[in-house]
């Protein structure tokens, strides 16, 4: 039970938890309290003194509400509740001092700042500040740090409110930032002048009150209050960020993260938030068809008519489809009527040859043995872990960030992991990087299969190494035995949890995008490509593939960039990019989440779901719906869990014997399909700033091989 207290906040009596801080509590009544270094996710710093609130019966001074509970509150002495003021005279006059005495060194940048207009000192020093100054000397002045290609530094501005230390510290898990010195010499420091080496380095920009930490590839490019703000759901991995995009026209200036506890909290991956200037370079803009060898620009209807007539022409069994990484729901639910209509069996969404989403008898699988089934933010309530075939770190910042939160509020956590060894930023045990290793622990030599039998909740977290091999079914039959062995599936709890690293691919896979009777996989069709049985194959979004093999096919290509699709396509429909569409992702956990359109595709592209009910119609094949919500209708009918938006399912039952199929497992070490984090999709490699944390990384790696 919740212990609570009465208190008194400005007179007004009110019921709080006595966990609480004095600030909360304050909050909790309605009154705003000012701070700069208190951060609800950080640990308290109480080093800004601008939260300073008066407490009745206490000491005659103010107190820093943030670092004060209610329960350290004692009562009045008959018994009253304690009472709190955030509005006397000596609360005003302290916060006026404070800001006073934060404001001596701070340089008049503001017309300048890329903060302005976002800034707390700005907004504060209006709220709570003083209308003079009594401060005549000369200003200090800090040297600029360097925190690599993504972050601009102008330390003068600092306040030393250190929420960028323990953000570094505590969540991002690097020990890269620090304060330095004291008095008027303390300044944030990088200690050996490097970048800081983290995925969550963006989120230093979010934290900082001022302007000492900005964004560097967005400075100087736009004010906050030019920018049209559309609330959409990120797709560069499967955790199924929520995000804001800010466009100025059709040009994207920045990308932040949007609040949802359940799923990123208020935190964002490196790559989900400076992939923007990649989302304007390298795009295809209109149709194209390839002639003598050469791709040329031609109208919708010469482009309609060329591929039509291909696709029309070949049987059945020799046309496939294709589904990429970025598709959203309704472009593959619209591809896969399509493909129907024609009687083609050939289609597939598992890029990289994921070995999920049918049984052994080829039908549909259960959707609990593709989801990540306890959770993002379940995933806290687990008390063992074991990682096989997976780098959270680079397939999932933001996952990897809930295992070090859990590993930080409980150090004796085990973790274990089966695969490439990386630092993950938390305490973990090695068991080894193959099947043999999981062997090992099936077996009960290694002794932590007793630990994942003695915890309540244990989590097992499968990654896309496993995911691709040619074992896979082998494996995935050993992991859920295991499973099953150790409770991972228990009433109210089901830890077998599958890690995508595809925005798109939980979503195709709720839609049946799999291969039908007969039907080839993703290596079949590839393979069948280059040997000529398969002679026509619609490619949407799919560039993670090896493209060399549909050289002999004839290919028809739909995105929205410049990629490894387009350069083997004879036919170029021109798509539009997440940011360009409404659509549905689906992401690891099975949370259905709406992306909304930022603003409209470039040139000539199109939607994609449209694109494809165009072209049904050119192909004699018309699709049965003439707009979105019918479309959604539809789609629903397929598959119902894509009605319930936002809700991430409930731990279900799993049939464990029904995982993969029984076989011998190889003895080559689990290696991951991400070998660069900010290289993995078409958006990335078109980004100049992805670029250039790419270089930062390979000579990185340089340095260690040296």
């Amino acid at each position: 039970m919740t212990d609570t207290r009465a208190i008194k906040v400005n007179g007004n009596e009110v019921e709080v938890r006595a966990d609480l801080t004095l600030l909360q509590a304050c909050e909790a009544a309605g009154e705003e309290i000012p701070r700069f270094c208190y951060h609800e996710r950080l640990s308290v710093a109480g080093n800004c003194r601008m939260c300073l609130i008066e407490v009745k019966g206490g000491p005659p001074k103010p107190v820093a509400s943030c670092a004060q509970n209610v329960r350290d509150l004692r009562p009045g002495p008959e018994g009253q509740p304690p009472e709190l003021f955030t509005n006397t005279p000596m609360v005003k006059k302290a916060r006026e001092g404070v800001m006073e005495f934060l404001l001596i060194n701070h340089p008049l940048d503001c017309p300048i700042c890329d903060q302005g207009g976002e800034c707390d000192l700005q907004d504060q020093a209006m709220a709570y500040g003083r209308d003079g100054t009594r401060f005549e000397e000369n200003k200090r002045a800090v040297e600029e740090k360097h925190m690599g290609p993504l972050i601009k530094t102008i330390m003068t501005r600092c306040i030393q409110c250190t929420r960028c230390v323990r953000f570094a510290t505590e969540v991002a898990g690097v020990d890269d930032l620090g304060l330095v010195n004291r008095g008027e010499n303390a300044e944030i420091t990088t200690y050996l002048e490097k970048a800081v080496e983290s995925e969550l380095t963006g989120n230093l920009i979010d934290v900082c009150p001022v302007g000492a930490l900005t964004s560097k590839p967005y400075a100087f490019s736009a004010r906050p209050w030019e920018l049209r703000k559309t609330e959409t759901i990120d797709v560069m991995d499967a955790v199924g960020s929520n995000i804001r995009v800010d466009a100025r026209g059709r040009e994207v200036m920045r990308i932040l993260p949007r609040l949802h506890d359940d799923v990123n909290e208020e935190w964002l991956a490196d790559k989900s938030r400076f992939i923007w200037d990649g989302l304007n370079r390298q795009r295809l803009d209109q149709p194209y068809i390839r002639k003598d060898g050469k791709l040329r620009p031609a109208s919708w209807e010469e482009a309609f008519d060329v591929a039509a007539a291909r696709l029309g022409a070949v049987a059945p069994e020799k046309a496939a489809a294709l589904v990429g990484d970025l598709v959203p729901a309704e472009a593959v639910k619209a591809l896969k009527d399509l493909m129907a209509s024609i009687g083609s069996p050939h289609t597939d969404c598992r890029q990289i040859g994921e070995g999920l989403g049918l049984l052994a008898d080829g039908s549909r699988a259960p959707r609990e043995s593709y989801l990540f089934n306890s959770g993002i933010a379940g995933l806290e309530q687990a008390d063992a872990v074991l990682l096989v075939g997976t780098n959270p770190r680079i397939e999932a910042p933001l996952i990897n960030a809930r295992l070090r939160k859990m590993w930080l509020s409980d150090m004796k956590l085990e973790i274990v992991l089966i695969g490439e060894a990386a630092d993950l930023t938390y305490e973990y045990t090695h068991l080894g990087a193959g099947p043999d290793s999981l062997a090992t622990l099936v077996s009960g030599e290694s002794g932590f299969l007793e630990i994942l039998k003695k915890a309540e909740r244990p989590a097992i977290i499968i990654g896309s190494a496993v995911l691709t091999r040619a074992d896979t079914g082998a494996l995935l039959a050993e992991l859920g035995q295991l499973a099953g062995t150790v409770g991972a599936i228990a009433e109210g709890w089901n830890g077998y949890n599958i890690l995508h690293t595809a925005a798109a691919r939980v979503g195709a896979l709720d839609l049946g995008f799999l291969p039908g009777v007969g039907g080839l996989a993703m290596g079949g069709i590839l393979d069948g490509a280059a040997s000529g049985d398969i002679e026509v194959v619609y490619n949407l979004g799919c560039d993670e593939l090896d493209a060399t093999k549909l050289e002999k096919a004839f290919v028809i290509y739909q995105g929205h960039h410049g990629d490894a699709g387009a350069r083997t396509a004879d036919v170029i429909f021109p798509g539009a990019a997440y940011t360009e569409q409404h659509g549905i992702y689906v992401n690891t956990e099975g949370r259905v989440q709406m992306a909304q359109r930022a603003y409209f595709p470039f040139g000539e592209a199109r939607e994609d779901w449209a694109i494809l009910r165009a072209f049904s119609e050119k192909l004699g094949k018309t699709l049965p719906y003439d707009d979105l919500f019918a479309l959604r209708q539809a789609m629903i009918e397929d598959a119902p869990v894509l009605g319930a938006i936002d809700q991430a399912p409930s731990p279900a039952a799993l049939d464990v014997n029904a995982l993969g199929q029984k076989g011998d497992t190889g003895s080559e070490p689990f290696r991951s399909p991400v070998s660069n984090y900010y290289l993995t999709n078409p958006i990335a490699r078109a980004s100049k700033t992805m670029a250039e944390c790419s270089a930062a990384l390979v000579e990185k790696r340089i340095m260690a091989a040296e």
